[in-house]
């Protein structure tokens, strides 16, 4: 395989990844919906910056002893499930007080809303923990990336490449998610509109969160 057709054929397969819906787009919509532009781009980026640390780490082989070490691979799985679900948990539990309609102009969330109100680093620091802490990704990646490098090239710099062409493709997909989201903000704040955002975002999230718990 040249680099051309492992880059092209990367691309591919996880464009369409990209835009599967998941636990990445519940979360970055209903940030852009409820809290701040500033926050719902800080979680964009903490997404990708957990896509880039997980295919950088998968790209120098660390990643392989998540596959390889079951204990490492359990005790990070049972903190992300507990992660998830506490934070699916609290987006239901928010569901029950949905507040009153607020206009464009507001820009932070509630503070007793399960989100995190307002700020860039608190919804990177979400991102970046729903990445980090599910270690599926890491075997996802350790699986993945070999089959799209050359043998001619060398697997950190390569890997590291395609790492980098997925967050390239996933912050793309992601503003459309939240410019989108921005634009129909003021119908889904309607209490109505932001009960049920909450309670399928929180079931989305609260479901993974098992998922990972009960996978092997």
């Amino acid at each position: 395989m040249t680099w051309f057709a492992g880059l092209w054929s990367f691309v591919v397969v996880v464009g369409l990844l990209t835009v599967t819906p998941g636990l990445d787009t519940a979360l970055i919509v209903r940030t852009a919906v409820a809290g701040s532009p500033r926050q719902a781009w800080g979680v964009v980026l903490g997404i990708q910056s957990g896509t880039l640390a997980w295919g950088v780490l998968a790209s120098a082989g660390v990643t392989a002893l998540l596959a390889a070490s079951h204990l490492a691979f359990e005790i990070l799985r049972w903190v992300g499930a507990g992660y998830l679900i506490w934070m699916g948990l609290s987006l239901l539990w928010a569901s029950r007080h949905p507040g009153p309609e607020t206009g464009p102009e507001t820009e932070t969330a509630r503070p007793d809303d399960g989100a995190i109100v307002g700020t860039f680093f608190a919804g990177w620091r979400r991102g970046a923990l729903t990445n980090l802490l599910n270690p599926k990704m890491g075997v996802f990646y350790a699986a993945l990336l070999p089959q799209f490098i050359p043998a001619s090239a060398t697997p950190l710099i390569f890997g590291s490449l395609l790492a980098g062409v997925h967050v390239v493709l996933g912050t793309m997909w992601s503003t459309v998610l939240v410019v989108s989201a921005r634009r129909l903000r003021r119908v889904l704040q309607r209490p109505t509109a932001r009960k049920g955002l909450d309670r399928v975002t929180g079931t989305v999230i609260t479901g993974f969160g098992f998922r990972l718990l009960f996978s092997r």
